[in-house]
Protein backbone atom coordinates (compact mmCIF):
# COMPACT_ATOMS: atom_id res chain seq x y z
CA UNK A 1 0.00 0.00 0.00
CA UNK A 2 1.50 3.32 -1.06
CA UNK A 3 1.52 6.04 1.56
CA UNK A 4 -0.57 9.09 0.62
CA UNK A 5 2.44 11.21 1.56
CA UNK A 6 4.72 9.69 -1.04
CA UNK A 7 6.98 12.24 -2.66
CA UNK A 8 7.22 12.20 -6.42
CA UNK A 9 9.82 9.85 -7.84
CA UNK A 10 12.66 12.02 -9.00
CA UNK A 11 15.52 9.79 -10.16
CA UNK A 12 14.92 10.71 -13.80
CA UNK A 13 14.78 14.45 -13.25
CA UNK A 14 17.64 16.49 -14.76
CA UNK A 15 18.01 18.13 -11.36
CA UNK A 16 18.55 14.71 -9.76
CA UNK A 17 21.52 14.05 -12.02
CA UNK A 18 23.14 17.40 -11.33
CA UNK A 19 26.07 17.25 -8.86
CA UNK A 20 25.70 18.97 -5.52
CA UNK A 21 26.83 22.62 -5.53
CA UNK A 22 30.32 23.31 -4.23
CA UNK A 23 29.22 26.06 -1.85
CA UNK A 24 29.86 25.22 1.77
CA UNK A 25 26.83 26.69 3.58
CA UNK A 26 24.10 24.19 4.53
CA UNK A 27 21.32 26.05 2.76
CA UNK A 28 23.37 26.11 -0.45
CA UNK A 29 23.78 22.34 -0.40
CA UNK A 30 20.16 21.40 0.25
CA UNK A 31 16.91 21.47 -1.66
CA UNK A 32 14.60 22.00 1.32
CA UNK A 33 11.43 20.97 -0.53
CA UNK A 34 12.91 17.52 -1.18
CA UNK A 35 14.16 17.09 2.37
CA UNK A 36 10.79 18.16 3.73
CA UNK A 37 8.87 15.79 1.44
CA UNK A 38 10.99 12.81 2.51
CA UNK A 39 10.69 13.69 6.21
CA UNK A 40 6.91 14.07 6.00
CA UNK A 41 6.48 10.78 4.16
CA UNK A 42 8.51 8.91 6.75
CA UNK A 43 6.70 10.55 9.66
CA UNK A 44 3.42 9.57 8.06
CA UNK A 45 4.55 5.96 7.64
CA UNK A 46 5.56 5.83 11.32
CA UNK A 47 2.41 7.48 12.65
CA UNK A 48 -0.30 6.13 10.34
CA UNK A 49 1.08 2.74 9.29
CA UNK A 50 3.08 1.76 12.38
CA UNK A 51 6.33 1.35 10.45
CA UNK A 52 9.69 1.51 12.22
CA UNK A 53 11.35 4.85 11.52
CA UNK A 54 14.70 3.46 10.37
CA UNK A 55 13.08 1.03 7.93
CA UNK A 56 10.65 3.61 6.57
CA UNK A 57 13.51 6.06 6.09
CA UNK A 58 15.66 3.47 4.32
CA UNK A 59 12.78 2.52 2.02
CA UNK A 60 12.06 6.09 0.97
CA UNK A 61 15.70 7.01 0.53
CA UNK A 62 16.37 3.94 -1.59
CA UNK A 63 13.61 5.06 -3.92
CA UNK A 64 14.75 8.69 -4.01
CA UNK A 65 18.14 8.02 -5.56
CA UNK A 66 18.49 11.64 -6.67
CA UNK A 67 18.93 12.89 -3.10
CA UNK A 68 22.34 14.23 -2.20
CA UNK A 69 24.10 12.80 0.86
CA UNK A 70 23.58 16.03 2.83
CA UNK A 71 19.86 15.86 2.03
CA UNK A 72 19.63 12.24 3.18
CA UNK A 73 21.37 13.10 6.43
CA UNK A 74 19.23 16.18 7.04
CA UNK A 75 16.00 14.28 6.35
CA UNK A 76 17.01 11.57 8.80
CA UNK A 77 17.92 14.12 11.48
CA UNK A 78 14.60 15.90 10.95
CA UNK A 79 12.60 12.67 11.33
CA UNK A 80 14.44 11.55 14.45
CA UNK A 81 14.33 15.06 15.89
CA UNK A 82 10.54 15.24 15.59
CA UNK A 83 10.12 11.78 17.11
CA UNK A 84 12.38 12.66 20.05
CA UNK A 85 10.41 15.82 20.83
CA UNK A 86 6.92 14.83 19.75
CA UNK A 87 5.08 15.07 23.08
CA UNK A 88 6.66 18.43 23.89
CA UNK A 89 6.06 19.75 20.37
CA UNK A 90 2.38 18.82 20.52
CA UNK A 91 2.01 20.51 23.93
CA UNK A 92 3.63 23.68 22.59
CA UNK A 93 1.43 23.73 19.50
CA UNK A 94 -1.67 23.31 21.67
CA UNK A 95 -0.52 26.20 23.85
CA UNK A 96 -0.02 28.26 20.68
CA UNK A 97 -3.60 27.57 19.63
CA UNK A 98 -2.83 25.03 16.89
CA UNK A 99 -3.47 21.54 18.34
CA UNK A 100 -2.10 18.91 15.93
CA UNK A 101 -5.03 16.59 16.64
CA UNK A 102 -7.37 19.08 14.99
CA UNK A 103 -5.34 19.24 11.76
CA UNK A 104 -5.03 16.91 8.75
CA UNK A 105 -2.14 14.46 9.38
CA UNK A 106 0.26 15.92 6.82
CA UNK A 107 -0.37 19.48 7.97
CA UNK A 108 0.12 18.44 11.60
CA UNK A 109 3.45 16.79 10.81
CA UNK A 110 4.55 19.84 8.82
CA UNK A 111 3.92 21.99 11.90
CA UNK A 112 5.74 19.48 14.08
CA UNK A 113 8.73 19.58 11.75
CA UNK A 114 8.81 23.37 11.72
CA UNK A 115 8.52 23.49 15.52
CA UNK A 116 11.33 20.98 15.95
CA UNK A 117 13.58 23.16 13.81
CA UNK A 118 12.57 26.27 15.74
CA UNK A 119 13.31 24.58 19.08
CA UNK A 120 16.74 23.55 17.83
CA UNK A 121 17.47 26.93 16.29
CA UNK A 122 17.86 25.30 12.88
CA UNK A 123 15.09 27.01 10.95
CA UNK A 124 15.96 27.03 7.25
CA UNK A 125 14.12 28.85 4.45
CA UNK A 126 11.96 26.44 2.49
CA UNK A 127 11.52 23.79 5.17
CA UNK A 128 8.07 25.16 5.95
CA UNK A 129 5.74 27.83 4.53
CA UNK A 130 6.06 31.25 6.16
CA UNK A 131 2.77 30.82 8.06
CA UNK A 132 3.96 27.51 9.54
CA UNK A 133 7.30 29.06 10.49
CA UNK A 134 5.48 31.85 12.33
CA UNK A 135 3.38 29.33 14.27
CA UNK A 136 6.49 27.27 15.05
CA UNK A 137 8.38 30.28 16.38
CA UNK A 138 5.44 31.20 18.60
CA UNK A 139 5.17 27.63 19.91
CA UNK A 140 8.91 27.34 20.56
CA UNK A 141 8.81 30.60 22.50
CA UNK A 142 6.32 29.08 24.93
CA UNK A 143 8.60 26.23 25.97
CA UNK A 144 9.75 27.60 29.33
CA UNK A 145 6.26 28.66 30.35
CA UNK A 146 4.67 25.35 29.39
CA UNK A 147 7.29 23.38 31.33
CA UNK A 148 7.10 25.69 34.34
CA UNK A 149 3.36 25.03 34.55
CA UNK A 150 4.12 21.39 35.43
CA UNK A 151 4.55 21.35 39.20
CA UNK A 152 5.31 17.65 39.59
CA UNK A 153 8.99 17.00 38.71
CA UNK A 154 8.24 13.71 36.92
CA UNK A 155 5.49 15.35 34.86
CA UNK A 156 7.88 18.15 33.93
CA UNK A 157 10.74 15.82 32.97
CA UNK A 158 8.39 13.54 31.05
CA UNK A 159 7.09 16.48 29.02
CA UNK A 160 10.55 17.97 28.46
CA UNK A 161 11.90 14.63 27.26
CA UNK A 162 8.74 13.44 25.48
CA UNK A 163 8.82 10.21 27.48
CA UNK A 164 6.05 8.29 29.28
CA UNK A 165 5.47 9.62 32.76
CA UNK A 166 5.58 6.13 34.32
CA UNK A 167 9.04 5.55 32.83
CA UNK A 168 10.42 8.86 34.10
CA UNK A 169 9.02 8.21 37.58
CA UNK A 170 10.50 4.70 37.60
CA UNK A 171 13.94 6.04 36.73
CA UNK A 172 13.59 9.10 38.94
CA UNK A 173 12.76 7.16 42.08
CA UNK A 174 16.08 5.32 41.73
CA UNK A 175 18.30 8.07 40.34
CA UNK A 176 16.88 11.32 41.67
CA UNK A 177 15.69 14.33 39.70
CA UNK A 178 19.06 15.74 38.58
CA UNK A 179 20.50 12.43 37.34
CA UNK A 180 17.23 11.53 35.61
CA UNK A 181 17.26 14.89 33.83
CA UNK A 182 20.83 14.21 32.66
CA UNK A 183 19.85 10.74 31.46
CA UNK A 184 16.83 12.04 29.54
CA UNK A 185 18.96 14.71 27.92
CA UNK A 186 21.47 12.05 26.81
CA UNK A 187 18.72 9.79 25.46
CA UNK A 188 17.37 12.68 23.39
CA UNK A 189 20.69 13.53 21.75
CA UNK A 190 21.86 12.11 18.45
CA UNK A 191 23.99 9.01 18.97
CA UNK A 192 27.59 9.09 17.73
CA UNK A 193 28.57 7.05 14.70
CA UNK A 194 30.78 4.31 16.12
CA UNK A 195 32.88 1.80 14.19
CA UNK A 196 34.30 -1.48 15.46
CA UNK A 197 37.58 -2.37 13.77
CA UNK A 198 37.32 -5.86 12.26
CA UNK A 199 40.27 -7.66 13.84
CA UNK A 200 40.11 -10.32 11.13
CA UNK A 201 41.37 -7.74 8.63
CA UNK A 202 42.89 -4.77 10.45
CA UNK A 203 43.68 -3.05 13.74
CA UNK A 204 42.09 0.02 15.21
CA UNK A 205 45.14 2.19 14.48
CA UNK A 206 45.38 0.96 10.90
CA UNK A 207 41.67 1.55 10.41
CA UNK A 208 41.98 5.12 11.71
CA UNK A 209 44.73 5.79 9.17
CA UNK A 210 42.65 4.31 6.35
CA UNK A 211 39.59 6.33 7.34
CA UNK A 212 41.66 9.52 7.38
CA UNK A 213 42.88 8.76 3.85
CA UNK A 214 39.25 8.37 2.78
CA UNK A 215 38.30 11.76 4.21
CA UNK A 216 36.57 10.31 7.28
CA UNK A 217 38.59 11.35 10.36
CA UNK A 218 37.98 9.46 13.59
CA UNK A 219 39.11 9.25 17.18
CA UNK A 220 39.41 6.36 19.63
CA UNK A 221 36.53 5.35 21.85
CA UNK A 222 36.89 5.96 25.55
CA UNK A 223 36.54 2.33 26.66
CA UNK A 224 36.46 -0.19 23.81
CA UNK A 225 39.90 -1.12 22.42
CA UNK A 226 38.28 -1.83 19.04
CA UNK A 227 36.12 1.28 18.71
CA UNK A 228 36.43 4.53 16.75
CA UNK A 229 34.05 7.46 16.70
CA UNK A 230 33.64 8.71 13.14
CA UNK A 231 33.96 12.48 13.04
CA UNK A 232 32.22 14.64 10.46
CA UNK A 233 29.35 13.56 8.25
CA UNK A 234 30.77 10.89 5.96
CA UNK A 235 28.37 8.22 4.73
CA UNK A 236 30.04 5.24 6.41
CA UNK A 237 28.40 2.67 4.14
CA UNK A 238 29.86 4.30 1.04
CA UNK A 239 33.46 4.24 2.30
CA UNK A 240 35.84 1.80 0.55
CA UNK A 241 37.04 0.60 3.95
CA UNK A 242 33.50 -0.45 4.84
CA UNK A 243 33.00 -2.23 1.53
CA UNK A 244 36.33 -4.00 2.16
CA UNK A 245 35.02 -5.27 5.50
CA UNK A 246 37.47 -3.37 7.68
CA UNK A 247 34.79 -2.23 10.12
CA UNK A 248 31.21 -2.62 11.27
CA UNK A 249 29.07 0.08 12.82
CA UNK A 250 28.46 -0.94 16.44
CA UNK A 251 27.82 1.13 19.55
CA UNK A 252 30.71 1.17 22.00
CA UNK A 253 28.53 -0.35 24.71
CA UNK A 254 27.63 -3.26 22.47
CA UNK A 255 31.35 -3.84 21.86
CA UNK A 256 31.93 -3.95 25.62
CA UNK A 257 29.28 -6.63 26.04
CA UNK A 258 31.22 -8.80 23.60
CA UNK A 259 34.31 -8.27 25.76
CA UNK A 260 32.26 -9.38 28.76
CA UNK A 261 32.04 -12.81 27.10
CA UNK A 262 35.82 -13.19 27.57
CA UNK A 263 36.29 -15.33 24.49
CA UNK A 264 39.41 -17.11 23.35
CA UNK A 265 40.70 -19.03 20.34
CA UNK A 266 39.17 -22.47 19.82
CA UNK A 267 36.16 -21.90 22.07
CA UNK A 268 32.66 -23.25 21.47
CA UNK A 269 30.31 -20.24 21.60
CA UNK A 270 26.58 -19.71 21.06
CA UNK A 271 25.01 -16.31 20.32
CA UNK A 272 21.47 -17.27 21.31
CA UNK A 273 19.64 -14.13 20.14
CA UNK A 274 21.91 -13.17 17.26
CA UNK A 275 19.60 -10.96 15.21
CA UNK A 276 21.53 -9.55 12.26
CA UNK A 277 24.75 -10.61 13.93
CA UNK A 278 26.60 -7.55 15.19
CA UNK A 279 27.89 -9.37 18.27
CA UNK A 280 28.34 -12.63 16.32
CA UNK A 281 30.76 -10.91 13.95
CA UNK A 282 32.61 -9.30 16.85
CA UNK A 283 32.94 -12.71 18.52
CA UNK A 284 34.24 -14.25 15.28
CA UNK A 285 36.89 -11.52 15.12
CA UNK A 286 37.97 -12.03 18.75
CA UNK A 287 38.14 -15.78 18.12
CA UNK A 288 40.26 -15.17 14.98
CA UNK A 289 37.92 -17.42 12.98
CA UNK A 290 38.87 -20.39 15.16
CA UNK A 291 36.64 -22.54 17.30
CA UNK A 292 32.92 -23.06 16.81
CA UNK A 293 30.42 -20.20 16.78
CA UNK A 294 26.67 -20.63 16.46
CA UNK A 295 24.23 -17.80 15.66
CA UNK A 296 20.63 -18.54 16.68
CA UNK A 297 17.53 -16.46 16.06
CA UNK A 298 13.80 -16.88 15.56
CA UNK A 299 13.87 -14.65 12.44
CA UNK A 300 15.33 -16.26 9.33
CA UNK A 301 15.63 -12.92 7.51
CA UNK A 302 17.92 -11.55 10.22
CA UNK A 303 20.21 -14.54 9.98
CA UNK A 304 20.29 -14.06 6.21
CA UNK A 305 21.47 -10.49 6.79
CA UNK A 306 24.21 -11.93 9.02
CA UNK A 307 25.35 -14.21 6.18
CA UNK A 308 25.81 -11.23 3.87
CA UNK A 309 27.61 -9.20 6.52
CA UNK A 310 29.89 -12.12 7.36
CA UNK A 311 30.96 -12.48 3.74
CA UNK A 312 32.18 -8.89 3.74
CA UNK A 313 33.82 -9.25 7.16
CA UNK A 314 35.59 -12.52 6.32
CA UNK A 315 33.97 -14.35 9.26
CA UNK A 316 34.03 -18.09 8.59
CA UNK A 317 33.81 -19.98 11.87
CA UNK A 318 30.09 -19.59 12.50
CA UNK A 319 26.91 -21.47 11.64
CA UNK A 320 23.39 -20.10 11.49
CA UNK A 321 20.38 -21.85 12.97
CA UNK A 322 16.75 -20.70 13.01
CA UNK A 323 14.97 -21.69 16.22
CA UNK A 324 11.36 -21.52 17.35
CA UNK A 325 10.40 -19.05 20.11
CA UNK A 326 9.50 -21.94 22.42
CA UNK A 327 9.76 -25.70 22.61
CA UNK A 328 12.65 -28.06 21.91
CA UNK A 329 15.76 -26.69 20.27
CA UNK A 330 16.84 -28.10 16.89
CA UNK A 331 18.83 -31.34 17.01
CA UNK A 332 22.04 -29.59 15.95
CA UNK A 333 21.77 -27.32 19.00
CA UNK A 334 20.66 -30.06 21.39
CA UNK A 335 23.92 -31.83 20.55
CA UNK A 336 25.70 -28.88 22.17
CA UNK A 337 23.92 -29.39 25.50
CA UNK A 338 26.47 -29.12 28.32
CA UNK A 339 29.33 -28.46 25.86
CA UNK A 340 29.35 -24.70 25.14
CA UNK A 341 32.13 -22.63 26.67
CA UNK A 342 30.01 -19.50 26.44
CA UNK A 343 26.36 -18.79 25.67
CA UNK A 344 25.44 -15.16 25.06
CA UNK A 345 21.80 -14.25 25.66
CA UNK A 346 21.41 -10.72 24.31
CA UNK A 347 17.72 -10.82 25.12
CA UNK A 348 14.89 -8.95 23.39
CA UNK A 349 13.96 -6.02 25.61
CA UNK A 350 12.17 -2.69 25.83
CA UNK A 351 15.13 -0.89 24.23
CA UNK A 352 15.01 2.00 26.71
CA UNK A 353 18.80 2.23 26.62
CA UNK A 354 18.84 2.71 22.84
CA UNK A 355 16.22 5.45 22.55
CA UNK A 356 18.76 7.88 21.12
CA UNK A 357 19.11 5.55 18.12
CA UNK A 358 15.47 4.44 17.94
CA UNK A 359 13.44 7.42 19.15
CA UNK A 360 10.19 6.00 17.78
CA UNK A 361 10.49 3.09 20.24
CA UNK A 362 9.07 5.38 22.96
CA UNK A 363 5.72 5.20 21.15
CA UNK A 364 5.59 1.46 21.90
CA UNK A 365 6.71 1.57 25.54
CA UNK A 366 4.16 0.47 28.15
CA UNK A 367 4.42 -0.87 31.68
CA UNK A 368 2.75 -4.05 30.48
CA UNK A 369 5.33 -4.53 27.72
CA UNK A 370 8.16 -4.29 30.26
CA UNK A 371 6.57 -7.07 32.33
CA UNK A 372 6.12 -9.18 29.20
CA UNK A 373 9.75 -8.68 28.24
CA UNK A 374 10.94 -9.72 31.71
CA UNK A 375 8.91 -12.95 31.57
CA UNK A 376 10.28 -13.75 28.11
CA UNK A 377 13.86 -12.94 29.14
CA UNK A 378 13.71 -15.30 32.11
CA UNK A 379 12.30 -18.05 29.89
CA UNK A 380 15.12 -17.58 27.36
CA UNK A 381 17.76 -17.74 30.09
CA UNK A 382 16.32 -20.99 31.44
CA UNK A 383 16.07 -22.45 27.95
CA UNK A 384 19.67 -21.68 27.00
CA UNK A 385 21.41 -22.35 30.32
CA UNK A 386 21.63 -26.16 29.84
CA UNK A 387 23.84 -25.62 26.79
CA UNK A 388 26.67 -24.29 28.99
CA UNK A 389 29.34 -26.79 30.02
CA UNK A 390 30.39 -27.17 33.67
CA UNK A 391 32.73 -24.27 34.38
CA UNK A 392 31.42 -22.42 31.32
CA UNK A 393 29.85 -19.00 31.11
CA UNK A 394 26.30 -17.74 30.48
CA UNK A 395 26.26 -14.02 29.60
CA UNK A 396 22.96 -12.18 29.94
CA UNK A 397 22.61 -8.74 28.33
CA UNK A 398 19.98 -6.19 27.39
CA UNK A 399 19.87 -2.67 25.96
CA UNK A 400 17.48 -1.68 28.74
CA UNK A 401 18.04 0.57 31.74
CA UNK A 402 15.17 -0.93 33.73
CA UNK A 403 15.88 -3.10 36.76
CA UNK A 404 12.84 -5.27 35.97
CA UNK A 405 14.57 -6.48 32.79
CA UNK A 406 18.06 -6.69 34.23
CA UNK A 407 18.98 -7.54 37.82
CA UNK A 408 15.47 -8.72 38.67
CA UNK A 409 15.53 -11.26 35.83
CA UNK A 410 18.97 -12.59 36.78
CA UNK A 411 18.08 -12.81 40.47
CA UNK A 412 14.94 -14.78 39.59
CA UNK A 413 17.06 -17.15 37.50
CA UNK A 414 19.94 -17.82 39.90
CA UNK A 415 18.34 -19.89 42.71
CA UNK A 416 18.86 -23.58 41.96
CA UNK A 417 20.43 -22.84 38.56
CA UNK A 418 23.99 -23.88 39.38
CA UNK A 419 25.29 -20.49 38.15
CA UNK A 420 26.96 -17.69 40.09
CA UNK A 421 27.72 -14.14 38.85
CA UNK A 422 31.30 -13.18 38.06
CA UNK A 423 32.68 -9.69 38.65
CA UNK A 424 33.09 -7.77 35.38
CA UNK A 425 36.86 -7.62 35.92
CA UNK A 426 37.05 -11.41 35.36
CA UNK A 427 36.54 -10.89 31.64
CA UNK A 428 37.03 -7.14 31.06
CA UNK A 429 40.24 -6.94 33.06
CA UNK A 430 40.72 -4.85 36.20
CA UNK A 431 41.85 -1.68 34.38
CA UNK A 432 38.80 -1.44 32.09
CA UNK A 433 36.37 -2.56 34.80
CA UNK A 434 37.72 0.15 37.09
CA UNK A 435 37.37 2.84 34.42
CA UNK A 436 33.77 1.86 33.82
CA UNK A 437 33.02 1.75 37.55
CA UNK A 438 34.61 5.14 38.19
CA UNK A 439 32.29 6.73 35.63
CA UNK A 440 29.32 6.03 37.92
CA UNK A 441 30.67 6.06 41.48
CA UNK A 442 30.47 9.85 41.67
CA UNK A 443 26.73 9.66 40.93
CA UNK A 444 23.79 8.40 42.97
CA UNK A 445 23.78 4.84 44.29
CA UNK A 446 21.11 3.88 41.77
CA UNK A 447 23.64 4.04 38.95
CA UNK A 448 25.60 1.05 40.21
CA UNK A 449 24.51 -2.44 39.17
CA UNK A 450 23.53 -4.84 41.93
CA UNK A 451 25.48 -7.38 39.91
CA UNK A 452 27.30 -7.30 36.59
CA UNK A 453 27.82 -4.20 34.49
CA UNK A 454 25.66 -1.16 33.75
CA UNK A 455 26.43 1.36 31.02
CA UNK A 456 24.70 4.74 31.15
CA UNK A 457 24.44 7.21 28.23
CA UNK A 458 24.95 10.25 30.47
CA UNK A 459 27.99 8.74 32.21
CA UNK A 460 29.72 6.47 29.69
CA UNK A 461 28.58 8.06 26.43
CA UNK A 462 27.36 4.66 25.20
CA UNK A 463 23.84 3.40 24.67
CA UNK A 464 22.33 2.11 27.89
CA UNK A 465 23.24 -1.53 28.51
CA UNK A 466 23.21 -4.15 31.21
CA UNK A 467 25.37 -7.26 31.16
CA UNK A 468 26.40 -9.97 33.58
CA UNK A 469 28.56 -13.08 33.18
CA UNK A 470 27.30 -16.12 35.10
CA UNK A 471 29.70 -18.99 35.72
CA UNK A 472 28.35 -22.53 35.87
CA UNK A 473 29.68 -24.63 38.72
CA UNK A 474 32.27 -27.22 37.72
CA UNK A 475 31.19 -30.84 37.78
Amino acid sequence: MVSPRRVKASSHSPLARRPAPAATGLRHRLRPDRVRAVALEVLGAVREEGQLADRALARVQRRERGLWSAERRTAAEAVYGVLRQETLIDALLRAAGHPPAALPPTEADALRLATHLALDGAQEPGFAPPAAQAIARKAAGLRDAVLAAERDPWDRLALAGSLPRWLVALLGERLGEAETAALIDALNRRAPLTARANLLKTTRDALAERLAQEGAPSHACRFSPWGLFLDGHANAFSLPSFRDGLFELQDEGSQLLVQLCGERLGAKVIDACAGAGGKTLALAAVMANRGELWALDVHEDRLEALRLRARRAGAQNFRRQVITPEGPLPKAIEKLRGRADTVLVDAPCSGVGALRRNPDARRRLTEASVREHAERQLAILRRMAPLVRPGGRLVYATCSLLWQENEDVVEAFLPGSGFEPEPPAATLGEVLATKLREAVTAGPAGLEARLGLRLWPQRHGTDGFFGVALRRASA
